[in-house]
Formats: structure tokens, sequence, C-alpha cells
């Protein structure tokens, strides 16, 4: 037996290549969901829907779409639809990718 193991313990070696070989599958895994977040798309709304955006994972306004009725409305209102309208799609993005993310990574609390 070698000096420092003891009997039935395992060489520290091949703990860590399991350990190295499950942060790259993981590793791996979290590129997956990643890509799968940046590819996907989502859409939210204002006022009942007179305003909508999407937005894809990459947090980009991808579209907006106004209601004409609106347009001819009060401006200031419009603005605001807008801004909260956008809103929305980033905490929907940010949901998105927690969950996407949290699947991976299994509640591990990396930040994501």
């Amino acid at each position: 037996m070698g000096k420092g193991m003891k009997a039935g313990k395992k060489p520290k070696v091949n703990n860590q290549q399991a350990q190295m070989a499950q942060l790259q599958a993981l590793q791996s895994k979290m590129q997956a969901a990643q890509a799968e977040v940046e590819a996907s798309e989502v859409e939210a709304s204002a006022g009942g829907g007179a305003v909508k955006v999407v937005a894809n994972g990459k947090h980009e306004i991808v579209s907006v779409t106004i209601d004409p009725e609106v347009a001819q409305d009060d401006v200031e209102m419009l603005q605001d639809l807008i801004v909260a309208a956008c809103n929305e799609a980033m905490r929907k993005v940010e949901e998105l990718t927690e969950s996407k993310m949290g699947a991976v990574t299994g509640g591990m609390g990396l930040g994501f």
C-alpha cells in the first residue's frame, strides 16, 4: 500500500478525474441551455395588449407592435406602455434564463 493511503480508499487522482469529467459535462449542458435561451423569444404586452414587445434570449428587443388607436392618443401614455412592455419582456427573459440554467445546475446557486 502506498504511503499515505488507507485501506479501502481510492486514490485522489481518480476522484479528481471524475470531478473534472462531471464539470465538463455540466459545462456542456450549460452551453446547450444558454444556446437554447438565446434562440428563444418571449412576448410581453402592456395596456391590455395595446403595446406588444418581443425580446430574445440575448436581451434584445426583436419587435414592437403598437395598436394604431393608441398611437393617436396620448403620446406620454404610449411611451409609458412601451417602457412597461419592454421591462416585462426583459423580466420574462430573466425567468426563462433562470429556469433553463436552473434545470441544468440543479439549483446549485451559480448565479443564473
